[in-house]
């Protein structure tokens, strides 16, 4: 737990960087969820078809989406030996960092926040837990984060013909002004020219972006080069006179008007927002149930299977019971497994999942889902929170305890009992023991040349858990899965879907907007 905001935070130095030379622009909203990640994702893949080295950057993120990156920051072991350690973005970042055709990096998403409690978060510093806080505690630490968040950015930039920078959130939060290292703060300290977006689909376009101009500062003012509105649906005609209005009240341009993507729900959703809005997997006759944990993490593992036509993939909400004719129930990743463990209990979900095995129903778990199965979680240091330890449910002979080190992996593994073939990742806190290991559900191989068992099965195979995450991604691994659990699978090639989405996403982009000039526009 982080308690003294003002302790000094290292990172490792670096030689001074050559001034900047690459264009850059950045994208404000005027609230949360206006469509800034989706956006930057379509600009980098449209600039990167035109032949431009792209690259994107977020000083700040808050999700529990996250991807492994390839590279790290060197982290300082127990005994004092530097060690290389993978690092952890935000999954918004990643998906930019696909659009542009490169591997993630830490320095693109420099600090991610992942919620755990109500009041506090596990903060990432360039892709290393440096503990936890509350965010009173958070907002007056991040002065301390800057200096990384500045230097991650011209490492960005010295790779880049053009970098496309997301801001966090609204920039118009004023009150959070004096903290800020991911706004206008930012964008001051390396001149940033700023486009505003608004977001017409929830209303109030026209107060958002007029608001906004009257809360920002005059030199915040100008900063922004224009706005952009998104999610248009209808008559284009109608809304004119409000651009109007907005340019006339701020001195700022419109940039263009984005209409509705249908093909975004295709995507990783960068946060748990996504969970919301209706289900994207409505059809089907397999019939498959998630509970939405309160701190559900990394939930893109689900989306493979919501795109499979004969699946039927349903979010259960709190206050809803696990529907009986449940096939299979899937236990997400958490950011707190003990805390959701007392959300299973508190909804009554855990007699759900207890009914549905002993009827033979099956059940998997993922990662926290993985640790909930077995028959307990200690956490004697605190690391999610109180210490203690939670009975889990049992369904697993294994016991969990939560350990300060953080497992980051690539991986490729094997099933045992289809011998199909697994990429994934690693994103974990937690030592997992016990008889249940004796039979592991996969065989993995790392990239250092480990070869070891992971995860376990029951002996009737109706139970199985993991910590791999992204394992319903694989293709022929799925297919095999689907019609194990009495499904039926299609022939549906997940990563290339995800592929024709950017594409889709970008020719949005060329067909809405000027990119020319908007290109003109980054400095």
């Amino acid at each position: 737990m982080i308690n003294d905001p003002e302790a000094a935070i290292d990172f490792p130095s670096r030689p001074e960087l050559a001034p900047r030379r690459s264009r850059a622009l950045m994208i404000q909203g005027t609230s949360s969820d206006v469509g800034k990640s989706l956006l930057v994702a379509g600009l980098c893949r449209a600039y990167t078809r035109r032949g431009l080295t792209v690259r994107p950057f977020k000083a700040q993120n808050m999700s529990n989406n996250a991807a492994v990156t390839s590279d790290c920051d060197p982290e300082i072991n127990q005994q004092g030996e530097t060690q290389p350690h993978r690092g952890e973005i935000g999954r918004a970042q990643a998906l930019q960092a696909r659009a542009c055709g490169v591997a993630p990096s830490i320095h693109m998403n420099p600090v991610l926040l992942k919620p755990q409690t109500t009041a506090g978060s596990q903060v990432v510093l360039r892709g290393r837990v440096l503990g936890t806080c509350r965010a009173k505690v958070y907002h007056k630490m991040k002065p301390q984060l800057l200096p990384a968040v500045v230097d991650s950015f011209h490492r960005v930039a010295a790779q880049a013909d053009l970098v496309l920078v997301e801001g966090a959130g609204s920039g118009a939060e004023v009150y959070l002004r004096k903290s800020d290292i991911t706004n206008m703060k930012l964008a001051n300290l390396v001149d940033l020219p700023v486009v505003l977006l608004g977001d017409i689909d929830r209303g109030g376009a026209l107060a958002a972006i007029v608001g906004t101009h009257a809360l920002y500062e005059a030199d915040e003012r100008a900063r922004v080069v224009g706005y952009i509105i998104n999610k248009f649906r209808g008559d284009l005609s109608l809304f004119e006179p409000a651009m109007e209005l907005m340019t006339e009240r701020t001195g700022w341009p419109s940039l263009g008007v984005l209409r509705w993507f249908d093909a975004a729900a295709q995507l990783p959703a960068e946060d748990s927002l996504a969970l919301e809005r209706p289900a994207m997997s409505q059809g089907g006759s397999l019939n498959i149930s998630i509970p939405q944990l309160s701190r559900v993490a990394n939930f893109d593992d689900m989306d493979p299977l919501a795109a499979e036509p004969g699946v039927h993939l349903r979010w259960v909400k709190p206050g809803q019971s696990i529907p009986r004719d449940t096939d299979v129930i899937i236990l997400p990743g958490s950011k707190s497994t003990r805390g959701d463990l007392d959300t299973l209990r508190r909804e009554g979900w855990d007699i759900d999942i207890q009914s549905h095995v002993r009827q033979g129903g099956r059940v998997v778990g993922l990662c926290a889902g993985y640790q909930m199965l077995g028959k307990v979680i200690r956490d004697p240091s605190g690391i999610e929170g109180e210490p203690g330890e939670t009975p889990g449910l049992g369904l697993l002979d294994l016991e969990t305890e939560m350990t300060p080190d953080k497992q980051l992996l690539e991986l490729h593994a094997t099933e045992t009992f289809s011998g199909c073939s697994i990429t994934g990742y690693e994103m974990h806190m937690g030592r997992t023991q016990g008889p249940g290991l004796e039979k592991p559900w996969l065989r993995l191989s790392e990239a250092s040349g480990t070869v070891r068992d992971e995860g376990a099965i029951t002996a009737d195979g109706l139970v199985s858990g993991a910590y791999v995450h992204g394992i319903f991604g694989n293709d022929d691994f799925r297919r095999h899965w689907l019609a194990q659990v009495g499904g039926k699978a299609s022939d549906l090639a997940y990563e290339a879907r995800i592929e024709a989405a950017l594409d889709a996403l970008a020719d949005h982009c060329e067909a809405n907007l000027d990119l020319d000039s908007l290109l003109s526009l980054a400095r």
